[in-house]
């Protein structure tokens, strides 16, 4: 049976239509209806009409979404705001006349790559988006972890580790802490940061681009925030112990990341600096970029057999 992701962005809605190999048979983008949450419904409706000819029969939905559903089933912590306290589940179900699996969208990152991705084949696999904001999701022997409360990956929203006083600093976090990864590792964290040191309004991408031309403030700005991810993902490591991080969103685009934070990490990794022992886990691009999130999507309702 073929599997149908929706990745449902705050921008774009994106479908996707995978063969049992992994081949994308049919995909498809619309907007994201701003602020509308029947509308929204409307259009991933019209995308799902859409993928079933090329299909040739019976589909299995998953769709990735940017919050997770609470107990009662109502969506929470998404930042399309217009998601929230919804039944978007139950709802889909309803308009789709089938089953649907629900997935956070780092989730679907996760599960994307550990399939048939940078991480496939590996036994843990950690996926961090590193995009507006910093999420996270586990997969581990190709199935994502959740938990009771729907936090499991939550990383961004714990505090730096190892943090220094008055080097890294604690801005306040949308969630009502101060300090969170997200707030520094993010592009706008990035962006923020440079602001702060060299002043300018320069973006992620335009940061990098200037520091390849030999620009140093710059350079000090990927600097810092290199430092920061070691430190990030060191407590990470020392936690979980992944084969594979996986790191997605736009910040993920910056090629010396994959060079720069593990030949910072052992400093804070358990035992690594002290014992002289190489630091194991790998860390690598998304495979599948920007679609691994409408994959993992497919992937999460083949596997619930939705």
């Amino acid at each position: 049976m073929t599997a149908l992701g929706i990745d449902l962005g705050g921008t774009k809605i994106e479908a996707a239509l995978l063969a049992d190999d992994g081949r994308t048979l049919w995909k498809q983008r619309a907007a994201t209806p701003a602020g509308d949450y029947d509308a929204t419904l409307r259009t991933v409706a019209a995308l799902v009409d859409a993928a079933r000819p090329a299909a040739g029969g019976p589909v299995t939905i998953g769709i990735g979404t940017p919050g997770t559903p609470a107990a009662d089933g109502r969506m929470k912590n998404c930042n399309s705001t217009c998601l929230n306290g919804r039944p978007l589940q139950a709802d889909l179900q309803a308009l789709l006349g089938q089953p649907v699996a629900l997935q956070n969208d780092a989730n679907c990152l996760a599960l994307s790559e550990a399939t048939d991705g940078a991480g496939a084949g590996a036994d843990v696999v950690f996926a961090a988006i590193l995009g507006t904001g910093t999420g996270a999701g586990i997969a581990v022997h190709g199935r994502v972890l959740t938990g009771p409360n729907g936090l499991a990956g939550e990383w961004g929203h714990n505090p730096l580790p190892w943090a220094v006083a008055g080097a890294d600093p604690a801005w306040a976090c949308y969630c009502g802490q101060h300090g969170c990864i997200e707030t520094l590792l993010g592009g706008p964290g990035l962006a923020r940061d440079h602001a702060r040191q060299h002043g300018g309004t320069l973006d992620a991408l335009a940061i990098a681009a200037q520091a390849a031309a030999g620009d140093e403030a710059c350079a000090a700005t990927l600097e810092r925030h290199a430092g920061r991810l070691a430190r990030a993902l060191a407590g990470v490591i020392n936690l979980l112990d992944p084969d594979v991080i996986v790191l997605g969103g736009g910040v993920s685009r910056l090629p010396q990341l994959y060079t720069a934070v593990p030949a910072l990490w052992g400093r804070w990794v358990f035992a690594a600096g002290a014992e002289g022992e190489p630091v194991r886990t790998r860390l690598l691009p998304a495979l599948h970029g920007d679609a691994s999130g409408v994959r993992g999507a497919a992937w999460a309702g083949r596997t619930a057999g939705t």
